[in-house]
């Protein structure tokens, strides 16, 4: 039995992903013996709660990173890209929730229930990667019905809400909201248009294909965390929902499938719970429901009369637990049970 404990520092952890990390490593009572709290300079004299006490914030240049033995970023592609290579070249282990790394070949990208064969292999580059959030609920639904027969391809809608663009994208929907009730100024600072009472059908840059940095990053991850070549169509949109994303998802099969078989598979994977009563009115579940759950919910299973051998179902999840710290946090939990030590995760020497 592993008693060890370890250093942990959390990267980010004023914003909405580090809070939540720091939350979920108390919750699940993680074997820490040290836990550091960084952010950017603005943030020096900060305090962050963890477990019963406040914790003093650092930066970077106040941490000794090689006595750390796990470091989860949290705190944006800029900051991933000049210092997680730094870190793990002085002994840290690095579990990154950015998209920095994601689509390296030699950094696996990780959903515990899903892949974690992937990560029973180790880190030679010392770095796992933990999907986008919308990547993550996908890669659990999709594999479980892979179990069923081979997905041939995948149709998907997203509802993303604005936590996933950060704290200040939560702040300007709650300002906009308050101002067009008050018929105040509507201000537009983080989102292109007005995102209060509206939905945008576009999440990061658009490229001259049309298809944007989320669709793009959504279809590329799932492919590599299911080792599969399934053909994948996305519309990201954002709508003013402050936590929890909603996913319409269509699904074409190889062969005709039983809908009782779709039924067991979402019902018995793990990390996922089905709510879809029709006989009853309203039962499913929304963004609201998922807050602050753990669980990837599933509802409105169905068939797709569309095509020869589809079916259709909804997919909620609490972006801030699952879609991001939760999943970095099991991913910590596996490291630590394949190998205390943590080599398997160290960047191996040239």
């Amino acid at each position: 039995m592993n008693n060890k404990k370890y250093n942990v520092a959390v990267i980010g952890a004023t914003g909405n992903a580090g809070n939540n990390t720091l939350k979920i490593l108390a919750e699940r009572n993680f074997p820490i013996s040290e836990i550091y709290a960084i952010a950017s300079e603005k943030s020096l004299g900060k305090k962050v709660s963890f477990k019963d006490k406040d914790i003093q914030v650092n930066n970077f240049a106040n941490v000794d990173f090689s006595n750390i033995d796990i470091a989860i970023f949290c705190a944006g592609s800029n900051v991933s890209k000049t210092y997680v290579k730094k870190v793990t070249e002085l002994g840290c282990s690095v579990i990154d929730k950015t998209s920095y790394f994601r689509l390296e070949p030699k950094v696996p990208l990780i959903v515990p229930e899903v892949n974690l064969d992937t990560l029973k292999k180790g880190a030679p580059l010392g770095i796992i990667s933990t999907p986008n959030c919308v990547a993550v609920p996908l890669s659990l639904a999709l594999k479980a019905l892979s179990y069923i027969a081979p997905v041939k391809r995948a149709v998907i809608s997203t509802y993303q809400s604005v936590s996933g663009a950060g704290k200040q994208a939560i702040d300007e929907l709650y300002n906009q909201t308050k101002a067009v009730i008050t018929s105040g100024t509507v201000a537009t600072d983080i989102f292109s248009k007005q995102i209060a009472f509206n939905v945008i059908p576009a999440i990061g840059n658009l490229h001259e294909n049309g298809v944007s940095d989320e669709e793009e990053k959504i279809a590329s991850e799932i492919r590599k965390i299911l080792h599969s070549d399934i053909k994948i169509a996305v519309t990201c949109v954002r709508v003013p929902v402050f936590i929890g994303h909603g996913i319409s998802v269509s699904c074409e099969f190889s062969k005709d499938i039983d809908l009782n078989y779709v039924y067991d598979v979402f019902e018995n994977f793990e990390g996922m719970i089905t709510i879809d009563r029709r006989q009853d009115e309203d039962i499913f579940a929304t963004p609201l429901d998922a807050q602050g759950e753990d669980a990837v919910y599933i509802s409105r299973v169905r068939r797709d009369y569309s095509v020869k051998n589809g079916i259709l179902f909804w997919v909620v999840t609490d972006n801030l637990r699952k879609g991001a710290a939760l999943n970095s946090v099991q991913i910590a939990e596996k490291m630590i049970a394949i190998d205390p030590q943590l080599n398997l995760f160290k960047l191996k020497s040239k």
